[in-house]
C-alpha cells in the first residue's frame, strides 16, 4: 500500500491517512455562523485524515469576507460545534483555520465602518475584498489604505488570536491552524518591502519581522498546547501585493528553526512558486528548484514538526515527495470542492469530477453539497 494512505501521528493527533483538505474559502454562511449545510459538506469530506477548516475569523475586524464564519461569539462557537461533531462521527478529523486578513478587507465589512488594520498604512493594491459596494449588494470590492495599528492594538490580536484557539477547542475542532500565508496580517509584518512601522514590529531586523508571528504561535501554545497547533505559509507568494524581498529563504528558515524548537503539530506550506504575479503572464514567486530547496531545509528544522503541501497536487506528486523525505502530508484544495470521496478515487485511481467554478463563492447547495461520490 503506497505511504500515502497510512495512518500518520501528527501532534496529538492520529490521522487515519496522509491526505489533507485544504482550507477553503466558501462563503456559505449566510449569518457568519457555520450550519447544518456547513456541516453536511464538511462531513461529506471526512475521509481525509484531516480536514483544515476554510479560513475563521477572529474578530468583526479581522474579517474580509462576506458569508464567512467566525469563531469569535457564543453563537459561532456553537455552529461550529455542529460541524467537528458531524465531522467526528464518521471518523474524521479537523483543525480550525484561525484568521485575521490585516489590511485585505473593506469599511463596509469592519464594524461603524471603519477602516481595515494592518502591520503597515500601505494600501493593497489590486487586491479585492468581499463585502459591499455602493447599492449596498456583496461584490468584490477595493480596499482601502489601511490603518496601522498602534504597539498596544498588536498586542490585542495576540490575545484574540489566543481566545479564538480556546474557542475552537470549545467548539470540538482537534487543533487550530493559523493562517500566515496568503498575503493576510501575518505576510504583511513579515515582509519588509510591506512593513514600515518604527517600532518593536518593524522591519528593520528579522527578529522584529518575525515577532508577531512568534507572539501569536506562544500565545496560542500556551492556551491549548503545542501538539494541537499547526501554521500555514506561502514563501514566494504574491498574493495581496506582496512583492518578492531578498531575504526570503532565511525569513522562512528562521521561522522554521523556532516552530521546530517549539514542536508545532504541522506546518502548512503553500506552493505558490507557480502562480502569476499581478498583470504578468507568466510565473509568480521563485522558481520551483528555489522553491523546493528551501522546503527541504525547513524540513530539516522540523524533527518533531510535520510539514504538509498544498499547491498543485497530484497523487504522484504527493508520493514522490513523501518518498524523499520532504513533506510528511499532501494537501488538496480544489479538486476537494468537487470530489467529496477524493481518498478513495485517488486510491483506486478513480477520474476527478470538474469543479464548477462559478459556484466556488457564495451561492446555497449547488456545487456545494450535491457533488455525488464515485460510482464504478
Amino acid at each position: 500500500m503506497s505511504t500515502l494512505f497510512e495512518e500518520f501521528r501528527m501532534g496529538d493527533t492520529t490521522l487515519k491517512n496522509r491526505i489533507v483538505m485544504a482550507p477553503l474559502t466558501r462563503s456559505r454562511a449566510p449569518d457568519d455562523a457555520a450550519d447544518e449545510r456547513v456541516a453536511l459538506y464538511y462531513a461529506q469530506r471526512a475521509t481525509a485524515g484531516l480536514i483544515v477548516s476554510e479560513g475563521t475569523p477572529i474578530s468583526r475586524e479581522g474579517q474580509g469576507y462576506l458569508f464567512n464564519p467566525g469563531i469569535f461569539t457564543p453563537e459561532q462557537i456553537a455552529g461550529w460545534r455542529l460541524t467537528t461533531h458531524s465531522v467526528h462521527s464518521v471518523g474524521g478529523k479537523m483543525f480550525a483555520q484561525i484568521w485575521h486578513v490585516g489590511r485585505v478587507s473593506h469599511p463596509s465589512i469592519q464594524e461603524g465602518g471603519k477602516l481595515p488594520v494592518s502591520a503597515t498604512s500601505k494600501q493593497a493594491v489590486g487586491a479585492t475584498a468581499f463585502g459591499y459596494d455602493a447599492d449596498g449588494k456583496p461584490a468584490l470590492v477595493e480596499p482601502p489604505a489601511p490603518r496601522q495599528l498602534t504597539t498596544a492594538e498588536v498586542s490585542r490580536i495576540v490575545g484574540e488570536f489566543a481566545q479564538a484557539a480556546e474557542n475552537a477547542i470549545e467548539a470540538g475542532f482537534d487543533g487550530v491552524e493559523i493562517h500566515g500565508a496568503n498575503g493576510y496580517l501575518f505576510e504583511q509584518f513579515m515582509n519588509p518591502l510591506v512593513n514600515d512601522r518604527t517600532d518593536r514590529y518593524s522591519a528593520d531586523q528579522l527578529e522584529n519581522r518575525l515577532r508577531f508571528t512568534l507572539e501569536v504561535i506562544d500565545a496560542v501554545v500556551a492556551r491549548i498546547g503545542a501538539g494541537r497547533v499547526g501554521i500555514r505559509i506561502s514563501p514566494y507568494g504574491q498574493l495581496f501585493d506582496m512583492p518578492l524581498y531578498e531575504q526570503i529563504d532565511e525569513t522562512y528558515t528562521a521561522l522554521a528553526t523556532e516552530i521546530g524548537a517549539r514542536q508545532l503539530a504541522y506546518v502548512h506550506v503553500m506552493d505558490q512558486s507557480g502562480f502569476p504575479a499581478p498583470g504578468t503572464e507568466g510565473g509568480g514567486g521563485g522558481p520551483k528548484a528555489t522553491f523546493i530547496d528551501l522546503l527541504s531545509t525547513m524540513k530539516s528544522k522540523l524533527p518533531d514538526t510535520a510539514l504538509i503541501l498544498a499547491g498543485g497536487m497530484s497523487r504522484q506528486r504527493a508520493q514522490d515527495l513523501i518518498n524523499d523525505g520532504i513533506i510528511d502530508l499532501a494537501a488538496f484544495g480544489t479538486a476537494y470542492i468537487s470530489n467529496p470521496d477524493l481518498v478513495a478515487r485517488l486510491q483506486n485511481d478513480w477520474p476527478l469530477t470538474e469543479a464548477k467554478r462559478e459556484t466556488f463563492y457564495g451561492g446555497g447547495a449547488e456545487g456545494y453539497v450535491d457533488y455525488a461520490p464515485h460510482r464504478g
